[in-house]
């Protein structure tokens, strides 16, 4: 991290989609970096949507002149898949950005409330792909506060290089370690826990498919509800496999941490790192499967390279 670059002025002319990360320590260090944030925003015009936990939107209120400036957003009602918070920022900066007005957001992500080393991998990525998702939208900027009062640089780091810029002292500053290469990398998938079934399937399998899952999420203790949304995922994801996967696939269900997990590989491939993760138009042809899963399922991974094809695994957690 070198070259300290000014505070944006009221009036700044157009500049491409600002991602900063703010590490902070304590409640003093939060509230100062971010209010400095939203005042610099409605100094200068702009709409302000805040995404933070309730405690920390509490504070901010508490300090703001006028609350009521800012739009606060609990993004608990989303639930816990990090698969659908681009969606749902793009909805709530087209809401706030009418004709054309800058939008800047504030969001922290609860990442001690990670369920899992998969679940904490997912919220990185989504992290990584804010960058993609908004790349060519000059109007709208993002901060992106991290409690780092447990000093753990490794966790830091990872999440350092998913942000171009670092916010210190007021100022943005050019992150030297964010990830630039076209490819983000990856923790290397899980192994299937013991005892796991499997199937192999193609056309004309659905229904099998289908009866399986159900009867495996049940010994496992789903809840029928989601036994029921996890039918409607398994039978896009199964459908995806078939059209676009070679033709066939192998199924994969198991248990873990309290998950049942439902496993998708075949020989096809996902060139768009953003399939499913915002809401399809009206007139769009295919593309809802994968938006389907990440609404239906607790959490969504998705693995795909030309070489060695797809792996997608939907989750879904089971009361304890």
């Amino acid at each position: 991290m070198t070259e300290i670059l000014p505070a944006d002025t009221p009036g700044e002319a157009q500049r491409p989609f600002r991602h900063e990360l703010y590490p902070y320590r304590g409640d003093a260090q939060f509230l100062a970096g971010t209010l400095g944030y939203i005042h610099e925003a409605l100094d200068g015009g702009e709409a302000v949507v805040v995404a933070v936990p309730a405690g920390k939107a509490s504070l901010l209120r508490g300090e703001l002149a006028d609350p009521s400036a800012v739009t606060f957003i609990d993004t608990t009602t989303l639930g816990p898949n990090p698969g659908r918070l681009i969606g749902a920022w793009v909805e709530w900066m087209k809401e706030r950005g009418a004709d054309d007005r800058p939008v800047r957001g504030v969001g922290e992500t609860a990442w001690r409330e990670a369920r899992s080393a998969a679940h904490l991998s997912e919220l990185r990525y989504h992290e990584w792909l804010l960058n993609r998702a908004f790349a060519s939208s000059s109007a709208w900027s993002m901060l992106c506060p991290y409690d780092d009062t447990d000093g753990d640089q490794s966790a830091l780091q990872a999440l350092s290089r998913c942000h171009p810029l670092i916010r210190q002292d007021g100022h943005h500053v050019r992150n030297e370690d964010y990830l630039t290469a076209a490819d983000y990398p990856f923790e290397p998938l899980t192994s299937p826990c013991d005892p796991f079934q499997e199937l192999s399937f193609t056309h004309g399998d659905l229904a099998v498919i289908r009866s399986k899952v159900s009867q495996c999420a049940s010994d496992a203790g789903v809840p029928e509800e989601e036994q029921r949304k996890l039918a409607v995922a398994v039978t896009e994801i199964a459908t995806n496999s078939i059209r676009h996967g070679g033709g066939h696939g192998t199924l994969r269900t198991w248990i873990q941490d309290a998950t049942f997990l439902c496993e998708f590989r075949d020989s096809g491939y996902i060139p768009d790192v953003m399939a499913g993760r915002v809401r399809p138009t009206i007139d769009q042809v295919g593309g809802r499967g994968l938006w389907l899963a990440h609404q239906l399922c607790d959490l969504v991974e998705i693995r795909s390279a030309p070489e060695q094809g797809t792996v997608i695994r939907l989750h879904m957690r089971i009361p304890r």
